[in-house]
């Protein structure tokens, strides 16, 4: 078969299928740290306004619809995914959906030019501080997928991904209020941090005899099940304690609203998560579980801050 034919065998890239690849389910994990930030600004008077929160979020968006797209590409042209590594259809666009991989790099450097063409907006005016902390951002995002030796083929890339999106995406928002950069961010980050990361960690320990095959050296794929499983319910364990203390020493009495929330809505998912045992068959069921838990753990943080600032400006 020559290449021509081979081409043509493709199906077209459509807008389902771009949006397949972007991964919108996993969005949660630049949603909620860019608007935590707009909250933690608007809590602190940093004065970031509606139009820059709505451009640092798209950005936080794009870049990271470029990170899912980037590492599937990556991932189908090494061999690491197939049909048989319990996904989802709508999680495997380049497994099922019979597109040319190219197409998929070209779509995750598009929604990378895109990011950065929003973060250089939202920075507009405010210096080179956010700029210089976006740039670190992008950085990263090629880095993650991309290179001789790819993040997410390290024992970091849990610890990476937790703190790229948890960590850096609000102090480039909080700079982008002000053009400072505001270090003071990053221990209230730390539920967005732990829960991000252990996305990563849900991932990987799933997949932990898939990457072994593929020499990936992921945390879990070091550790083995057991102790991977220990470390992740510890992990769990530790997010919910910064849940429950973190709002409350920041907004104060308000804050208790967090861990209410969490006890209301986000019950549930987190049960499931200390009883799912991180194995192939269950590999679905654990994504949504613990996406569930960042929107619900982490957006019942952002609810009691925007709360804790709706009755400050309230009462004067």
């Amino acid at each position: 078969m020559n290449s021509t034919q081979s081409e043509q065998q493709f199906r077209p890239m459509t807008v389902r299928l771009a949006l397949q690849l972007a991964a919108p389910h996993t969005w949660a994990a630049s949603l909620c740290p860019a608007l935590f930030a707009a909250a933690f600004c608007l809590l602190r008077n940093l004065g970031l306004g509606v139009l820059r929160t709505f451009l640092t979020t798209a950005a936080c968006v794009a870049l990271q619809s470029a990170v899912n797209t980037l590492n599937d590409y990556v991932d189908f042209v090494r061999g690491t995914d197939s049909a048989e590594d319990n996904v989802a259809e709508n999680d495997a666009a380049l497994v099922y959906g019979g597109i040319d991989p190219r197409s998929a790099r070209n779509l995750g450097l598009g929604y990378l030019a895109s990011g950065l063409l929003l973060g250089l907006l939202a920075c507009w005016g405010r210096g080179w501080v956010p700029i210089l902390v976006g740039a670190f951002g992008a950085a990263a995002v090629l880095l993650y997928s991309g290179g001789p030796l790819p993040v997410s083929y390290l024992p970091v890339g849990e610890a990476v991904s937790g703190f790229v999106m948890g960590g850096l995406i609000p102090l480039g928002v909080a700079a982008c209020a002000d053009g400072f950069l505001h270090p003071e961010i990053l221990p209230w980050s730390l539920p967005l941090i732990l829960g991000i990361g252990l996305v990563m960690m849900s991932n990987n320990g799933c997949d932990i005899e898939k990457d072994r095959r593929a020499r990936r050296n992921t945390l879990p794929a070091l550790l083995g099940r057991e102790r991977a499983l220990h470390l992740y319910r510890g992990l769990i364990a530790l997010w919910l304690a910064l849940l429950a203390a973190l709002p409350v020493i920041l907004a104060g009495w308000i804050g208790l609203a967090c861990p209410a929330l969490v006890l209301l809505g986000g019950r549930d998912c987190f049960r499931k998560l200390f009883h799912l045992k991180l194995l192939p068959e269950t590999r679905i069921a654990q994504m949504r579980c613990i996406a569930g838990a960042n929107v619900r753990g982490n957006g019942a943080y952002i609810a009691a801050l925007l709360a804790a600032s709706l009755i400050r400006g309230f009462y004067g």
